[in-house]
């Protein structure tokens, strides 16, 4: 796969954004300085660029597919009330492939686990407004 100018860019910008950005989040920071690049080579490029591991494609409940730089298995966590989502420090538990394909017979390519809730962010907002009723 040739490693072009506009892959690059696609490339840097998931990795600058960090925060799992869908395909839309990294043209438009793409095009913010880059306006020639069309979001079908973006698009393109996202594809190509996950296919080869150079990126993960994140496919989260309730949210759009987004795009992780981070190519190693780890966890998210995603806000219910604004859609962040967050890489978790847990350890990945490989061993919770074996037992599946142990009791259901799958043949298992991996797994995703994302843990749902507030952010700190939100989790503040929504305590404020809690002491302000309370008052």
């Amino acid at each position: 796969m040739r490693n072009t100018i506009q892959r690059q860019l696609v490339l840097d910008a998931v990795r600058e954004l960090k925060d799992h950005p869908t395909a839309d989040e990294v043209y438009q920071h793409i095009a913010s300085t880059n306006p020639s690049v069309s979001r079908a080579t973006v698009y393109r490029n996202l594809k190509q660029l996950s296919e080869s591991g150079e990126i993960k494609l994140r496919r989260i409940s309730g949210s759009a597919e987004r795009y992780d730089h981070i190519q190693t298995n780890h966890y998210h966590a995603r806000c219910i009330k604004c859609g962040a989502i967050c890489d978790l420090e847990l350890p990945y538990l490989d061993h919770l492939e074996e037992s599946v394909r142990d009791n259901s017979g799958f043949k298992l390519f991996g797994h995703d686990l994302t843990f749902y809730g507030l952010c700190k962010e939100c989790a503040a907002k929504a305590e404020e407004k809690t002491e302000g009723k309370k008052q």
